[in-house]
């Protein structure tokens, strides 16, 4: 199938781990800022089949995982009151506020609905007008144009019973805070291709010039990756520092402009906070004053909720790339996807997550540093 084997062919993965390993000449630190690559590279092994001059660190690029523990506790008030629907992607039911999720809040009688498109909730609040319907607005760049959709499309329809909880976070600044932290090792980054196929590459030159770090925007696939790698390594070992396209096939560096003209209508740049990171500057989107009225956090006063990270969970580390998850002493033990203690380790993307379903047996005996040998892995699965 176009674009399925194509991605995952064994023959040309070996061709692009040969040049890489023939290229690399001293260690270099590269940094994913996407859940997704995260999961591709950790299943296919990709970090184990590259020369171990090459360290992969997995960033904060899952958008469940980053949403901030006040956020989720507000949720989860709005979604524990009798008049209100309140939706989600699936991904968000499981993750831990302080001491329940939504799916308790759903067992102990809120109306909880699990959507596929944030038009859904629209439609539900068209269909039930003495219901108040919250849709819990969450993800990167790539979910923001049609969550602004969304308002914009119940605002045409002059529903006054719809409303979003909003927590909204941009890549860029994210990108800016870990190179201006002073553990930062990372010396390249896989951009995601999705947020870019957006958002376009606009923003990020400055940043490569300003960090001199090379920035190669990087698709999913097994293929992908290691040609994002490659791209990367290249150009640290020559000391350049681009910004390069390597998925053409979904970005263009002016991005999607329609996408991009609806997200500008709705929402404004704000700070935002990161889970187990902190407050990034300019690094989110909350609605414009002219939406304003549809914020649930406004509208069901929730605003002055403040929670604090439980210590034993190292999620924020994780995200900073600071700690892999085996490194953590809960992973795997107190913390499963069954008893997480944090969003790493059941989002779908989260870098936690990755580990435990693909790697645990294998890696936390392992002691570190240690590396299946090339010959004994199958390149994609």
């Amino acid at each position: 199938m176009k674009y399925i084997d194509e991605f995952n062919d064994p023959a040309l993965a070996r061709r692009l781990l040969d040049e890489i390993h023939a290229t690399v000449t001293r260690p270099w630190a590269l940094m994913e800022v996407c859940g997704g690559q995260t999961h591709s590279i950790i299943r296919h092994g990709i970090d184990q089949l590259l020369p171990e001059e090459v360290e992969l660190i997995h960033g904060p690029g899952c958008p469940v995982c980053v949403t901030p523990l006040d956020v989720i506790d507000k949720a989860l008030e709005i979604a524990a009151r009798p008049d209100v629907v309140f939706c989600s992607f699936g991904d968000m039911l499981r993750v831990p506020g302080t001491g329940r999720d939504l799916f308790r809040v759903k067992g102990e009688g809120g109306d909880v609905r699990v959507v596929y498109s944030p038009l859904d909730a629209v439609e539900l609040a068209r269909r039930l007008p003495d219901r108040q319907v919250v849709f819990f607005a969450i993800g990167f760049e790539t979910t923001a144009p049609a969550n602004a959709m969304a308002v914009h499309q119940a605002r045409r329809l002059g529903l006054a019973n719809f409303s979003l909880l909003v927590s909204h976070v941009r890549v860029p600044p994210a990108i800016e805070a870990i190179m201006a932290a002073p553990a930062c090792r990372v010396q390249g980054f896989l951009a995601a291709g999705h947020v870019c196929s957006v958002m376009g590459t606009a923003e990020y030159p400055d940043l490569a010039d300003r960090h001199r770090v090379p920035i190669v925007v990087t698709g999913f696939e097994p293929l992908d990756i290691l040609e994002g790698v490659r791209r990367a390594v290249h150009q640290l070992e020559r000391g350049e520092h681009r910004v390069e396209n390597a998925y053409p096939r979904a970005v263009r560096d002016q991005g999607n402009p329609a996408a991009v003209r609806m997200i500008e209508e709705v929402f404004e740049v704000t700070d935002r906070n990161w889970r187990g990171i902190g407050r990034i500057p300019a690094s989110g989107w909350r609605l414009s004053d002219a939406f304003r009225a549809y914020d649930a956090e406004h509208r069901f006063d929730v605003t002055g909720i403040r929670t604090e990270e439980p210590a034993v969970c190292r999620a924020g580390d994780v995200l900073q790339g600071l700690i892999k998850p085996t490194e953590c002493a809960a992973f795997g033990t107190a913390c499963t996807p069954r008893t997480p203690l944090g969003a790493t380790m059941v989002s779908n993307e989260g870098a936690c997550a990755a580990y435990y379903l693909y790697r645990r047996m294998t890696d936390s005996p392992a002691p570190q540093g240690a590396r299946i040998p090339r010959e004994e892995m199958n390149p994609v699965g």
